[in-house]
């Protein structure tokens, strides 16, 4: 975790601190200034602890404790916002006998990180979120080692309670990598497609797919974005961002699948990278791969061009780079914007 404090306000916490950034060496130990000692592993603070752990806070991703889970609970809950901004916070008692998850379990990551501070510190940790003490699906994790994006989460909380409920849940996939479940609690099943999913009894559904999906059976689901789509494009050295982004926005609307799984822009190697390619890329978050045309001359694309050969030293740019960086399925073929931009989608296979 990127930024981690740890606050303790008495003698036995001091101690536990210490510890723990002999454990964690990047972590940040705060302490009351009275409690001070000559030990340089412990930053000591002077204003009153009630103003200390509101900066602690709102400057960390995760907050750890050593004192009651009580008075936790009183000093920060004016600051609780939600859990997709909210830190992780976690309490340790003045003994080590409980490492406890408080706050932002799931998404905030104090559930793993609890498991590992306990584990450390041989501590029994304390976990009451639904899904981990049922032991099944945490709705609101599912692919997230693999970069997946929720497309809407306002269906998140509903369809978790559903999980924990064990009421029937299904599963399509079509998209994303195959191993984020082991093996699927009883109560969840795996459909083929989506029209077996649609007519089954599932009160909702997991859809991990990159493509539109209709308003109503998104109405009980939960739709993962695995970044997936590699989007192929044919330029000039002028082709402007506008003109770019209008010709993605195009194809992705025609052919319904979604901006939130593209995973990368990809092109020739020119002398010259092209300007509106690379603000584009950083405007929308997406990295830019360039390929060498000699590679590119290589690939076998359906719709080759001898003009684009003559300019450019390959019959295929767009669906050739797309098929190239992406190892994977075509899914969209060259798509031409006259007078100097072509775009082709390849679909990554897992």
């Amino acid at each position: 975790m990127e930024k981690v404090s740890v606050l303790a306000i008495t003698k036995n916490g001091v101690e536990i601190g210490e510890n723990l950034k002999k454990i964690f060496p990047d972590w940040s130990i705060f302490a009351p200034s009275k409690l001070s000692t000559e030990t340089t592993a412990i930053t000591w603070y002077s204003e009153p602890t009630t103003k200390k752990i509101v900066e602690l806070f709102k400057n960390n991703n995760a907050l750890i404790c050593i004192f009651s889970l009580g008075a936790v609970i009183r000093l920060i809950a004016p600051y609780l916002k939600d859990k997709k901004t909210d830190p992780a916070v976690i309490v340790i008692d003045d003994k080590t006998n409980f490492v406890i998850s408080v706050l932002s379990g799931h998404i905030g990551g104090a559930n793993e990180l609890t498991e590992e501070i306990a584990e450390k510190l041989g501590a029994q940790s304390v976990i009451t979120t639904a899904a981990d003490v049922n032991k099944t699906i945490a709705v609101d994790l599912v692919g997230r080692e693999f970069n997946w994006k929720i497309d809407d989460d306002s269906t998140v909380t509903a369809i978790s309670a559903h999980m924990v409920n064990e009421e029937p849940i299904g599963v399509f996939q079509e998209a994303g990598d195959k191993n984020w479940y082991k093996k699927l609690p009883k109560n969840v099943v795996s459909y083929e497609n989506m029209d077996d999913l649609k007519k089954s009894n599932s009160k909702a559904c997991l859809i991990i797919s990159d493509r539109l999906i209709d308003d109503e059976i998104s109405k009980k689901s939960v739709i993962y974005r695995p970044p997936s789509l590699v989007i192929g494009i044919g330029l000039h050295w002028d082709t402007s961002k506008e003109t770019i982004r209008e010709g993605i926005e195009f194809c992705l609307e025609k052919f319904k699948l979604s901006s939130k799984s593209i995973a990368k822009l990809v092109s020739i190697k020119k002398p010259e990278d092209v300007q509106g390619l690379i603000d584009l890329g950083k405007e929308m978050g997406i990295p830019v791969e360039y390929v060498n045309r000699e590679d590119l001359a290589e690939i076998a694309a359906p719709n080759p061009s001898e003009t684009v050969k003559a300019f450019e030293g390959t019959a295929s740019v767009s669906e050739a780079a797309a098929i190239k960086v992406s190892e994977g399925q075509l899914i969209v073929e060259k798509q031409k914007f006259p007078p100097n931009l072509t775009i082709a989608i390849a679909r990554i296979m897992n």
